[in-house]
């Protein structure tokens, strides 16, 4: 009885919890410079049909900017590598390759990918690399950097670069969780000497970096508080051991400075109250989860690379992998509506497939409607053609009204969706890339 009375607190100290509501002035601010940009999208999709993924190289290069003026300011030897996984198209790869950008990537199709885009650095990180895998990276041994997970990949790349005779240069991967899911990724803190001196016994190992990688980064805490543990671990490696590093990776997962944006079942308190409500209403209400801007990130991770590895290896070359904060506002999606069933409720002629999860039952994004646009937001389920109920783009639209034949937009879709899609039921639409000026909002 008195583990059932603290569930029963639990989840009532969880109703009365209330994640921050979204504030009206951004959400305006998104959809009205999308609206006054109408035109243009308007054009393009009636070039080339819905639905459509929307491409906007302007926007990727104006990020990258951005992230470079601030992280560079606050890290001296700073080398950016973009994290692929998150949008693999091959322009928002050439684009950042282009502007000099490494590419991070987590398998041999990436590699392969990131290769036929103009990538001239790279590093090769991900758990589970096969032997084929490993004989890629040592092919391109000048281009690439490979993260090792584990002693026993360590071992398999160590047997398979002495076939051929070639040195290949490597770091080790720190997992930042030693318990849960996350164990997966890397090795403890504990095992950095040995593995060190393992690779001391190699001819052909030149392993001279460490990475680690914390995700969903809504500020730099988790970072910091790993890199203090990774310059106590340094202060008691033996010397000639720190002499061989010559890179910290300090991994990426730094949220766009919008915050998560969410609908009400996306929340914790939200969750549970969908468990224990009979009939759901359609929400209208969003909420944000803040995140630091890129500038708290920056001071704060390059301040503690000076107080904790700075002393230990000297300013070091340091590596980092944005993946989201760069190509989140990058890509949009347009559809068209193609019935009207009920006053409340649309369906439209692209699923998602075209994101490859039900990513809106959780995530807000508005949904603009082009055709007949207001700032004024108005309850409607906006679903799409699949057979399936979790076919869902959102609950509500900005514009007047809505009807059979309405083009509609959903901004800023360019972070794990593209990379995510899949064929089911429907096909994938094409992407469309518009050369314009980046966008005010």
């Amino acid at each position: 009885m008195g583990d059932s009375d603290g569930l029963i607190n639990k989840a009532a100290a969880i109703l009365r919890y209330r994640t921050p509501l979204l504030a009206q002035e951004k959400l305006d601010e998104l959809v009205g410079g999308f609206i006054s940009r109408r035109d243009i999208f308007l054009d393009l999709i009636s070039k080339f049909g819905s639905p459509l993924y929307i491409i906007e190289p302007g926007i990727l290069l104006e990020r990258a900017a951005g992230f470079d003026a601030v992280f560079r300011k606050e890290i001296p030897r700073l080398e950016i590598y973009y994290a692929l996984k998150s949008n693999n198209h091959p322009i928002i790869i050439n684009t950042l390759a282009s502007h000099g950008y490494g590419i991070d990537v987590s398998s041999g199709w990436e590699l392969d990918l990131a290769l036929e885009n103009g990538a001239e650095r790279i590093i090769f990180s991900g758990p589970g690399k096969t032997d084929e895998e490993l004989r890629q990276a040592v092919a391109y041994k000048n281009k690439l950097i490979v993260l090792m997970d584990s002693p026993g990949e360590l071992e398999r790349l160590d047997a398979i670069a002495s076939e051929t005779g070639t040195e290949i240069r490597a770091g080790i991967r720190l997992t930042t969780n030693e318990e849960g899911l996350w164990k997966k990724f890397g090795i403890p803190l504990s095992g950095l000497s040995k593995i060190f001196a393992a690779a001391e016994k190699s001819r052909y190992m030149n392993l001279c970096g460490i990475q680690f990688h914390t995700s969903w980064n809504m500020n730099p805490e988790v970072q910091c508080r790993f890199i203090e543990r990774l310059g106590k671990t340094l202060e008691n490696m033996p010397k000639d051991a720190l002499s061989h590093i010559d890179f910290i990776d300090i991994g990426g997962g730094y949220w766009p400075p919008q915050g998560e944006w969410l609908v009400p079942a996306g929340t914790i308190e939200g969750r549970l109250l969908q468990e224990i409500t009979e009939k759901p209403e359609i929400p209208l209400s969003h909420y944000c989860i803040p995140s630091e801007p890129l500038e708290e990130f920056a001071r704060a991770l390059g301040d503690a690379l000076k107080w904790h590895i700075y002393p230990h290896l000297g300013e070091c070359r340091v590596f980092t992998e944005p993946g989201r904060w760069l190509c989140n506002d990058a890509m949009h999606i347009a559809l068209t509506v193609i019935d009207r069933k009920h006053k409340d409720m649309v369906v439209t002629d692209g699923g998602i497939n075209i994101v490859g999860w039900e990513r809106f039952e959780n995530d807000y994004a508005p949904v603009i409607n082009l055709s007949d646009p207001a700032l004024s937001e108005h309850a409607c389920y906006i679903f799409g053609s699949l057979c399936t109920p979790h076919d869902v783009w959102g609950y509500s639209y900005h514009g007047r009204d809505i009807k059979r034949g309405d083009v509609l937009l959903i901004p800023n879709q360019g972070a794990y969706t593209w990379s995510l899609r899949q064929n089911f039921i429907k096909p994938l639409p094409q992407a469309a890339v518009l050369e314009s000026a980046p966008k005010e909002n």
